[in-house]
């Protein structure tokens, strides 16, 4: 990922992100462990692009908005959902921010690696929201209820240790949490095909009933005009941006 200041995912990353699903569906015969990573220093995600889609959706009536959110969640769990499915071994390495919409993607692959300035955050809650690309099902596939309670109801970031301790990431790495992630690709990458699929459809179920309860709850939080007035105030801010550690 190459889209400052910190990766939001608006309608420029995500047409990239199609783009990039439709080499991974190609490749997936030849290739064995997928890395997705961040090429910038801000960090691996901030999460959605909160100006875009307050431009997107301040002057819509609520049908509309309602329409809107509804169409944006499906083709997002598609998305997601393709990368959760996928029959490679998926690594997120994350490096500095992982928040909102990109701690979901992270949570989709197999395995999460951090360097140590990594923070993660589930921030939806200060805009009246909760997370709507599948956050909470996935994290409540990797981690306890308690550990979910905290990232969902506090809003806090949590650093590479305390992610590790709590399960939430594999490990952490003193450098750049890709070359982490390289080197176990080397090491993944001889290992038999149809072991690797089985044992990923076995221990990785994808939470579909839950997915549709987070959309139904997201989109119906969405429409109130509290959220679109908070989205305002977080638009025309000067203040520090809260994605920032």
């Amino acid at each position: 990922m190459h889209l400052p200041p910190v990766n939001e995912m608006g309608r420029a990353m995500l047409a990239e992100f199609d783009q990039f699903l439709t080499v991974l569906q190609a490749a997936s015969d030849e290739a064995r462990v997928l890395i997705i990573y961040s090429q910038l220093k801000s960090g691996f995600s901030a999460g959605g692009d909160l100006r875009e889609m307050y431009a997107r959706l301040r002057d819509a009536r609520p049908t509309e908005i309602a329409a809107g959110i509804r169409d944006s969640l499906a083709l997002g769990h598609e998305r997601l959902n393709a990368i959760d499915e996928s029959p490679l071994v998926t690594i997120a390495a994350v490096d500095g921010v992982c928040f909102g919409g990109g701690l979901e993607l992270a949570l989709t692959c197999d395995l999460i690696f951090a360097g140590r300035m990594a923070r993660f955050c589930f921030p939806e809650l200060r805009l009246g929201l909760i997370p709507g690309g599948g956050g909470i099902p996935r994290l409540k596939r990797n981690v306890g209820n308690s550990v979910v309670r905290d990232l969902l109801l506090t809003g806090r970031s949590i650093n590479a240790d305390r992610a590790l301790s709590v399960g939430l990431i594999n490990q952490v790495n003193e450098g750049e949490a890709v070359e982490l992630a390289r080197s176990v690709a080397n090491e993944i990458k001889g290992f038999d095909v149809a072991a690797r699929i089985a044992a990923k459809r076995f221990i990785k179920p994808i939470p579909y009933d839950e997915l549709q309860r987070e959309t139904e709850i997201f989109s119906w939080l969405f429409c109130r005009p509290s959220v679109l007035e908070r989205l305002r105030k977080f638009v025309e801010s000067t203040d520090v941006l809260p994605y920032l550690p």
